[in-house]
């Protein structure tokens, strides 16, 4: 498994990078094939943050937790992501293949033009065939408001799926006018 650091407000110690290797490395054994954990780590008015993100076959696990202990915010976080595996983990057996979704971020501009809608961030990922209810899964994962996917079986067409208020889940569909 690949380490990727980010601190944010934070001197971190190298004592709690190798704890978090150790802790964060365990959840390998849950994954086929090479994967990627990034691991933020931001402090904010006495609360220590550790937000983990691991990245295996095109799936994203995500949490962030926060204490009043970094270490307690690591154990905490991947206590949180090893909960998403064991609930998924049928749904994710009999309903995704590999490379079900790849992200990939866009670097901004150094300085955008004056206007009156500034784009503040961008995104650009692979748009990929799968059902609407992998991308119910895949967008819960995320921890998002909302999904973009192709349908199976259809061509150029796309879909989003998102969060409804009142706790189930909508589904957009494009057409051709």
């Amino acid at each position: 498994m690949k380490f990727v650091y980010t601190e944010k407000k934070a001197d971190v110690p190298a004592e709690l990078h190798a704890y978090a290797e150790k802790k964060i490395g365990k959840l390998e054994r849950l994954f086929r094939g090479d994967s990627t954990a990034y691991v933020t780590f931001s402090s904010k008015r006495g609360f220590e943050k550790a937000e983990v993100t691991v990245r295996n076959n095109g799936l994203i696990y995500r949490a962030s937790e926060s204490t009043s202990d970094m270490y307690a915010s690591v154990d905490a976080a991947v206590s949180a992501i090893e909960r998403q595996i064991a609930k998924n983990k049928t749904r994710l057996a009999k309903r995704l293949r590999e490379g079900a979704v790849e992200q990939e971020l866009a670097v901004p501009a150094d300085e955008p033009e004056e206007n009156e809608f500034d784009v503040v961030r961008t995104k650009r990922f692979a748009i990929k065939p799968m059902s609407v209810e992998e991308a119910i899964l895949q967008m819960n994962l995320l921890e998002h408001e909302f999904f973009v996917f192709k349908k199976d079986g259809e061509d150029g067409a796309f879909s989003v799926v998102y969060k409804r208020k009142d706790g189930g889940y909508g589904l957009i569909e494009s057409t051709e006018e």
